[in-house]
C-alpha cells in the first residue's frame, strides 16, 4: 500500500503528470524534461525526486549525460485499485440513475391523472328561440352569458 500511496501522490500534481506524458515518448534529458516549464531547475528536480521515489522514472547514464525514462508497471497498480471500485461507482450510479427515471414516471403518471380528458355534456332548454339564445349568448350587456363581466375583468 506504501508504493500505491507514492504513485498516488506522484500523479497527483499536474507538472508531475506533465512529466510522465513527456516521458511517454521516450527517454529525455534532465533539461529536455525541464524545458516546457516555467519554473526553476530546483523545482523541476524534487518532482523528479518524487516521482523517482514512486518508481515512475528511472535515470540512466550514457557517457556524461543522464537519461531519465518511465516505468509504467507502478501506474498497473493504481489502475487496479481504481477498478475495485469501478464496481462499487457504477452501481450508485445506477441507483442514482434510477431515481430520476422513476421520479419522470411518477410525474407522467401524475400529469396522466390530472390531465385526462373528461367530457362533460350539459343540457338546458330555454324558453326562446334558437336564434334568440345565440344573439342573447354573444350579447355583453345580458346577465348570464360568459361576456357579460368581461368589461369589468378588462
Amino acid at each position: 500500500m506504501n508504493q500505491l500511496t507514492d504513485v498516488l501522490t506522484a500523479i497527483s500534481h499536474p507538472t508531475r503528470r506533465a512529466i510522465i506524458e513527456q516521458l511517454s515518448n521516450g527517454p529525455a534529458r534532465f533539461l529536455d524534461v525541464a524545458k516546457p516549464f516555467d519554473t526553476a531547475l530546483n523545482a523541476v528536480t524534487k518532482h523528479l525526486k518524487l516521482l523517482e521515489r514512486a518508481g515512475l522514472i528511472e535515470r540512466k547514464r550514457q557517457g556524461r549525460e543522464v537519461f531519465i525514462s518511465l516505468r509504467g508497471e507502478p501506474l498497473r497498480q493504481v489502475a487496479g485499485w481504481v477498478h475495485e471500485y469501478e464496481r462499487f461507482w457504477n452501481e450508485r450510479l445506477d441507483q442514482f440513475e434510477q431515481y430520476f427515471k422513476d421520479k419522470k414516471k411518477k410525474k407522467r403518471k401524475r400529469n396522466e391523472k390530472t390531465y385526462k380528458k373528461i367530457d362533460i355534456k350539459l343540457e338546458r332548454t330555454i324558453p326562446a328561440s334558437p336564434r334568440e339564445v345565440f344573439d342573447s349568448w354573444l350579447n355583453p350587456k345580458i346577465k348570464g352569458n360568459p361576456w357579460n363581466l368581461a368589461d369589468k375583468l378588462i
